[in-house]
């Protein structure tokens, strides 16, 4: 009797509704989950790792298969407008199990070392008001058609 039960809890995905509640219950209800499922398109709960100086948080969960036990949530400020460019190097490292030392361990801190010509990092502004333009001093070859002119 106990296997036929143990089968039909199986068969019915019992477990998987029971991973859904406690991932809805880590992440803050059902209100929390949805804005998460929005933003993120996924409800993923796991072990928060760290946080950046720009907001972003890096998560872990090993129960997931590897090479998706890892992610980031980006800051909230950034609503829908987030991408990748957003993640600094040494947590890039941790997300792409270049490491396992997040970036505030003790070892991660020997391995990369901060000299005082290195730049902060910056997102990619491609596609904003904030991307890069080059001026030019040369005097265009071909002029754009206007078909109010003559």
């Amino acid at each position: 009797m106990s296997k036929l039960i143990k089968n039909a809890v199986n068969f019915f995905g019992v477990q998987q509704l029971l991973r859904l509640g406690a991932d809805v219950k880590q992440n803050g209800g059902i209100i929390k989950s949805i804005k998460k499922l929005y933003r993120m398109d996924s409800i993923k709960a796991g072990r928060l790792v760290g946080q950046d100086k720009y907001g972003n948080k890096y998560y872990e969960n090993p129960h997931f298969f590897f090479g998706r036990n890892r992610w980031v949530e980006y800051a909230e400020y950034k609503n829908l407008e987030y991408d990748a460019t957003q993640v600094p190097a040494e947590w890039f490292g941790w997300l792409h199990y270049r490491t396992d030392a997040p970036p505030y361990a003790d070892i991660a801190k020997l391995q990369t070392k901060k000299y005082k010509w290195m730049m902060d990092h910056s997102e990619n502004a491609t596609g904003t008001k904030d991307a890069y333009f080059p001026y030019s001093t040369v005097n265009a070859k071909f002029t754009a058609w206007d078909p109010k002119k003559k």
